[in-house]
């Protein structure tokens, strides 16, 4: 076990082969779109909408669908059943999520340059834990804006949690609830930093075994 532990610590500091740096400098390069593009949708369905309302969540605001005008109806309906409306300056997350995404790349360039393992390692860790907070929070918020409904609405409901990801039927609306483009860009990030260790380790493995 202590072997191992120390044969763990000593690939940490390995430097980075080539191919993994050009991997994290593509991966840094794939996470600038996400700045202006949608990482979530919401889509609502009903009879009397035949042509559905969407959302659509960028990681600064939230856009409706039909020039934001989708965003306005979704927010009278919700109205009616005693949720609160939907306004950006109720989420800090649109504060502090551009910043994250920022300092994502600067550490990816940065490990491009002058990285290690360890480094390459230390990114992946935070962006498990920035993803991870960040559905976290997304169901929470989720699951207040369906829980704390008005007692006095014009229509009653049972409370309820619109999905994370996936389709539910909310009163007389069917809700679907799913990735968009920028989630897929940090797929992509998530795998280039995978494959970034992957060649470093496999490239590297005789070098650290001669240590």
């Amino acid at each position: 076990m202590q072997q191992t532990l120390e044969s763990f610590n000593k690939s940490l500091n390995l430097s980075l082969t080539v191919k993994s740096r050009l991997l994290l400098l593509v991966a840094a390069l794939a996470l600038v779109p996400t700045f202006f593009m949608p990482v979530w949708h919401l889509n609502f369905g009903a009879q009397q909408y035949p042509e559905g309302l969407t959302m659509f969540i960028y990681p600064s605001e939230m856009v409706g669908g039909d020039d934001g005008n989708d965003l306005n109806e979704i927010n009278i309906l919700n109205h009616y059943i005693g949720m609160d409306e939907l306004r950006e300056e109720d989420f800090n997350e649109f504060k502090w999520i551009p910043l994250v995404i920022g300092l994502m790349i600067v550490l990816s360039l940065r490990a491009s340059a002058i990285g290690t393992l360890s480094s390459l390692v230390d990114i992946i860790v935070f962006t498990i834990y920035f993803a991870g907070f960040a559905m976290w929070r997304f169901w929470f918020m989720l699951y207040n804006y369906g829980h704390n409904l008005d007692p006095k609405a014009a229509v009653q409901v049972e409370p309820f949690t619109p999905p994370v990801f996936g389709t539910k039927m909310v009163g007389q609306f069917t809700v679907g609830s799913y990735p968009s483009a920028g989630a897929y860009l940090f797929v992509l990030f998530g795998a280039l930093l995978i494959a970034g260790i992957y060649f470093t380790y496999k490239e590297r493995r005789n070098e650290l075994a001669a240590n």
